[in-house]
């Protein structure tokens, strides 16, 4: 069953990408955002190695195609196969247009935390750490908060940070923020949502810069 912040976050997200990006989705909230690209041709790519990837209806579903989460993925007209070493050499080169990643956490400098929970055993960093160095344009989908109510943007991370590159924009069911001359920005209120809510649930310090 479709999760209503997620999808509301996810298609705040699509509102980004432009006509012609190439763009990796990450684990979690991003991989839905291909759901809302409507008519923009954008080409996603997954750091398994395709470059075309398309949403697929369940009965088309091939075991052996799937996107870096293992789950099933479609091919789009013109998509193309690689190996992974190519793939990460189309991240570390600069040829991706927009990487968009869920986190665990996210500091008052837009440093992120999403592959390791000390004392947990989780999958691990993937090619995070590769899209945060070589993609041009980051983009965050998280929940505002953690399942137990605290911000999940902090001062500090307090879990191991995956790159020192600042991400360009954080998306949340509560708010948009961009970081931008060393500050974390308040650019827009999601639908229904109050500046002080904003304000309760988030612990970093931002400037706000609503229009």
């Amino acid at each position: 069953m479709a999760n209503p912040i997620q999808e509301l976050i996810a298609k705040r997200a699509a509102q980004e990408l432009r006509e012609g990006e190439v763009i990796n989705l990450g684990i979690g909230i991003p991989t839905l955002v291909s759901k809302y690209v409507e008519d923009k041709k954008v080409f996603f790519h997954t750091e398994n190695g395709m470059l075309g990837v398309e949403d697929v209806l369940e009965e088309k579903m091939d075991p052996n195609l799937v996107n870096a989460g293992k789950q099933p993925v479609g091919e789009g007209v013109g998509s193309s196969f690689f190996n992974s070493a190519d793939s990460f050499g189309m991240i570390r080169g600069g040829h991706i247009d927009v990487a968009i990643l869920g986190v665990l956490q996210v500091d008052r400098e837009a440093h992120i935390a999403n592959w390791a929970v000390p004392g947990k055993n989780i999958i691990g960093v993937g090619g995070a750490m590769d899209l945060l160095e070589g993609a041009k344009k980051v983009i965050v989908t998280t929940t505002h908060t953690s399942k137990d109510g605290k911000s999940k943007i902090m001062k500090e991370c307090t879990y191991p940070i995956t790159s020192n590159r600042s991400v360009d924009m954080i998306i949340t069911e509560l708010a948009v923020f961009r970081y931008l001359d060393g500050n974390l920005h308040l650019t827009e209120l999601m639908p229904g949502v109050r500046l002080e809510e904003v304000e309760k649930n988030t612990e970093a310090e931002f400037i706000k810069s609503l229009e």
